[in-house]
Parts: C-alpha cells; structure tokens; sequence
C-alpha cells in the first residue's frame, strides 16, 4: 500500500471506499433479518375508558406485546381499563416508554454484538502486541487499519460502535426518557477500554475513526512526507470547542424536540449505504476527503464518543508518557504526532491535554526509546530542556512533516 504519487493516493481512495460500500451491501444482506434501526414512534389512539385488547386493536398491537408493555400475568388482565394504570399523561408516556424499548431489543441482532465485542478484545490484544515490539512499520499500519476497518465495520457492520452507544442513549432518553440497559453495558465495556488504554478502542477498533486514520495516511509516504496538499494540524481550543458546542445542540435537540441531528450525517452508515440519505452521503463524501488533510476529523470535531472518552482519558491507567532524563529533545515525536497532543504532553506548556488516539507514533519516531505507553505517571520536563528547539518550534497549522 505504498503511495509515492498523487495518482496513486487518489485511485486508492476511490478503490477503498468503493469496496467498503459494495462489501457492506453483501454483508447487510448476508446478515439479514435485523434492521438494527428503531420504527418511528407513531401517536396513539389513547383514551381512559379504553380497555387494553381496544387499545390494542386500535393502535395494531398484538397481545403479546400488550402483556409486555403492560406487566400482565393473565389474558383476563387485557380487559382493564387503562385508568385503571394511572393518569392519562402517566399512561401515555408508560407505554411510549416500553414500546421503544421493545423496539429496540427487537433492532438488535444478538448474534453479532457479542461476537463483535469479543472480536475488539482480541484484535486490539494483538495490535498491541506488535506496537509494544514496535513492530508497526508505516505499511504495516494501513493493513492493520484496514484490517480493523473490514473486520468491524464491513463484516460485522456499522452497529454496536463507541459513538452510537453515547449518541442513541442520550436520543432515546430524551425522546422516551427509557434508558436501554444492554446499551449502558456496551457503553461502559467501551469506556472501560478508555479507562485502560486512552483511547485505544478508538484508534485501534472503531469501524469509523480507522477509517478515517487509513485515508490519512494514504496521503503520506513511507516517510511521512505529504503527498497530496497539506496536512494540518487544528487547535485543539478550536475542535473541542466546536465538539462540546455539538454535543449540547444534539443533546438539546434531542430533549426538546425529539430529534437526533447526527443520524442524518452519521459516518458509520457508510457500512450500512442502504440507509444513506443524499445530505448523509455528500457529508460522509466531504468527511472522508477531508480525512485526507486533517487527523479524524469526525472524532475532533463531531463525536459524542470522542468527548466523552476525552473526559475519561484522563484518569486512564495507561497512557503515553515521556522520560526525559533519556529525552534529547529532537521534537521528533510531537511531529510524527497527528494531532497537537505530543506537543502538549512533550512539553507540559498546556493544562488542558487534547485527545491521544494511542497510536504510538510517537514511540516509533523516538530514537532514545524515551516515550512509552505505560502506567509511568507524566512529569514536567526539567527546567531549560526545550530551550534550544523553542525558536524551532512549528505552530499548529503547519504542515505534517
């Protein structure tokens, strides 16, 4: 996969995503059955004097389902009244609730999730292994992101992911006020991961932020040298601004009317296209060009999940640190790193540290084998260990070099 000439980083780009998309097409319909996406709640013909079998009939509900929304231990019990449960708002709102909730158990594909799940453990076990024996060469890298991205995103699909496990319980709540438990479990497994390793869930196994990665690094050669434009580094005063102003919109959204804005424009559903509307797929389109000049542009400008795992991030157990009694003070690591974090936590200048995708850059550049993913707690560098480079240094919007 390597890319010496524009040419070549554009057929590329054409040929993967055109394989994602075909590939994710057989695979939705391989897999089948589970549409994985809730129905539309629609109103309800509701009145106090209904009995639960009229309610039933005039919403097209079986009784089944009416014995589950309801809690009814007999058949005789479908012949109460629904004021008998309570006020009418009360009523309304009870059965709202576990309709979405059935709704949702009905979406998911049981099979999958934990196959997935277990899938990740042992994926992101085996990738660390290999960056722990700095085994990861640049080519190395894009097979291993394009491994993560077939592997959990073409064949195993767009859900569970990080994001959707933020973006739907925040959407459903505010919707229904239902907290689905099965989605609060695959929340915390991922933000355990968080808790662990950083952001390794992200940088390693989310089906959407490899991607993303992958194209960024389509656009380098074997030497990071940029192949197509430039390839920017953003503030991160600027992409966690714009992420925390996002998160309250859709969070703010979702309670007062209802509405989930990300679905719309959701970057997962590149492995579900039958789902892609036309505003989705010229965002998604937008989205992945943009990867090629800008580090996961979705994760740091957009994801629930990212600034969810950000908050997080910081009392992860392991985490990338710098030991500066070996540190020659080359910059090399900070400008290998994608993103703005190296040089923040290289030279401790900011108290606020941006995101670290765990992608070990840094540790691969670094001649003195000074930097490590590991329990280490960070420290300051000693006094005057940066001087000479300060006049060196390259301002945030300065090309990756």
């Amino acid at each position: 996969m390597t890319n010496q000439s524009p040419a070549r980083t554009i057929i590329y780009f054409i040929i993967i995503i055109a394989l994602i998309i075909g590939l994710s097409i057989i695979s939705n319909r391989l897999w089948g059955g589970k549409s994985e996406e809730l129905p539309e709640m629609k109103d309800l013909s509701i009145t106090a004097e209904m009995t639960i079998a009229e309610f039933g009939q005039m919403n097209n509900l079986s009784n089944p389902v009416l014995k589950e929304i309801f809690s009814l231990q007999e058949q005789s019990e479908l012949e109460k009244k629904l004021g008998e449960f309570g006020e009418l708002e009360q009523v309304n709102a009870l059965i709202i609730k576990r309709m979405a909730l059935a709704a949702e158990h009905a979406s998911k594909n049981w099979f999958k999730i934990p196959v997935k799940f277990a899938g990740w453990i042992i994926f992101l076990s085996v990738v660390f292994i290999f960056l722990s024996k700095r085994r990861v060469t640049p080519d190395f890298r894009k097979w291993l992101l394009l491994a993560a991205i077939t592997i959990f995103g073409v064949i195993l699909g767009s859900d569970p992911s990080p994001m959707g496990t933020v973006k739907d319980a925040i959407h459903l709540f505010g919707t229904t006020r239902a907290i689905f438990f099965p989605r609060m479990i695959a929340l915390t497994i991922f933000l355990l991961f968080v808790f662990l390793a950083n952001k390794y869930i992200c940088a390693w196994g989310c089906q959407a932020g490899t991607l993303q990665d992958l194209l960024y690094q389509l656009n380098q050669t074997d030497k990071r040298k940029v192949i197509i434009g430039k390839q920017i580094k953003l503030p991160f005063i600027l992409t966690n601004s714009i992420r925390t102003l996002f998160f309250v919109a859709f969070t703010f959204i979702a309670f007062l009317w209802s509405m989930d804005i990300i679905d719309p424009v959701d970057p997962f559903k590149i492995f579900k296209p039958a789902a892609l509307g036309i505003i989705g797929g010229i965002f998604i389109g937008s989205l992945l060009l943009l990867s090629l000049f800008i580090y996961r542009p979705w994760c740091h400008l957009f994801c629930p999940f990212g600034l969810v795992g950000w908050l997080v991030e910081k009392i992860s157990l392991v985490k990338i640190s710098v030991n500066y009694e070996t540190c020659i003070a080359c910059d090399k690591c900070a400008n290998a790193c994608p993103s703005t974090v190296m040089e923040a936590i290289l030279k401790q200048k900011m108290k606020t540290i941006p995101d670290c995708f765990a992608c070990y850059r840094c540790r691969e550049v670094c001649p003195t084998d000074s930097i490590r993913f590991s329990t280490r707690k960070r420290t300051l560098p000693p006094d005057g260990h940066f001087d000479k480079k300060e006049k060196q240094h390259v301002p945030d919007f300065s090309p990756v070099r």
